[in-house]
């Protein structure tokens, strides 16, 4: 009889290992796309805060540039605003051209500008065109104009808004498998319990007697599977910071707690409802059918 036991426990124990790790694997699956879906925001931000535009000045006075410079970084869509005179801009032209056009022209043609990054929810065609109308009539003849790339501006756009239906494709679809697979996990778990089930049901126990301790199991091994996942997660995007350090200015840890919490949630969750619901269907099989 205590050998009977020991096998018992110790096939239990190995079937809750089982799960566990079955559970945990898929959990990290679904954590690194949710990172993914949740930081693609912030990467398409980025990108996107990279486009510069230029305000070309046409006036010469110190005070009146440093009046327009002051009145662009008071507004809500610009970023990094700087005053670029004729000598950086041509340092700059030369820098970007890989030459020097000393050899060719003896003046220098570029003209002063303000330059500044707009923020990522302006980035668009509208809200940039809107802005240069802005400026042009606040301050007429003392901006010869607006210059931004149009055509990245519109491609940009048009890329971040695929990849986003893209990876919301992606998710929906990892979702569906995510849950498929963990209960199935959690079936094969509980075949292993069906005749348990029927003899206990057979010797007169309740039907929460006999779902509560297997309840509480899943939601335990939910909550140990959940943290396995967390933990190799953390050692990833750790490894990847340390990697690719440009990640760290992506990452957002509301987002990561966000993701960790629902992965957390969702473990216990499935785990219990997929344990609840082969419990309740060995309790309403034949004991004939369980062979």
């Amino acid at each position: 009889m205590s050998e009977i036991q020991t096998t018992a426990r110790h096939k239990k124990k190995s079937n809750s290992v089982f799960s566990i790790v079955g559970i945990s694997l898929v959990l990290l699956i679904m954590g690194i796309m949710g990172w993914f879906f949740l930081n693609l925001k912030a990467m398409g931000n980025n990108l996107k805060e990279q486009v510069e535009v230029s305000a070309y000045l046409n006036v010469a006075g110190k005070d009146t540039i440093a009046q327009i410079k002051d009145y662009i970084a008071a507004q809500p869509y610009a970023k990094n605003v700087q005053y670029i005179d004729k000598e950086k801009a041509k340092e700059i032209w030369n820098k970007d051209n890989n030459e020097d056009w000393d050899k060719i022209l003896d003046y220098n043609p570029l003209p002063e500008s303000i330059n500044f990054y707009a923020k990522a929810e302006y980035v668009n065609e509208d809200s940039l065109k809107k802005i240069a109308n802005e400026l042009t009539q606040k301050f007429g003849t003392q901006l010869s104009g607006l210059n931004y790339p149009e055509t990245l501006v519109t491609s940009m756009n048009d890329k971040v808004n695929k990849m986003g239906l893209i990876f919301l494709a992606i998710s929906i679809i990892l979702g569906i498998i995510v849950v498929v697979s963990i209960d199935n996990t959690i079936k094969l778990t509980m075949y292993s319990n069906r005749f348990l089930i029927k003899t206990m049901q057979m010797v007169g126990a309740t039907r929460s007697f006999i779902a509560r301790p297997m309840n509480v199991r899943a939601v335990i091994n939910g909550l140990i599977s959940a943290v396995i996942a967390i933990v190799i997660m953390l050692l990833l995007t750790g490894w990847a910071k340390e990697r690719f350090p440009e990640i760290r200015s992506l990452e957002s840890g509301s987002n990561n707690l966000l993701l960790y919490g629902c992965m957390v949630v969702f473990a216990v969750l499935i785990s219990w409802f997929s344990t609840n619901r082969s419990v309740n269907k060995y309790l309403k099989t034949r004991l004939d059918d369980l062979y």
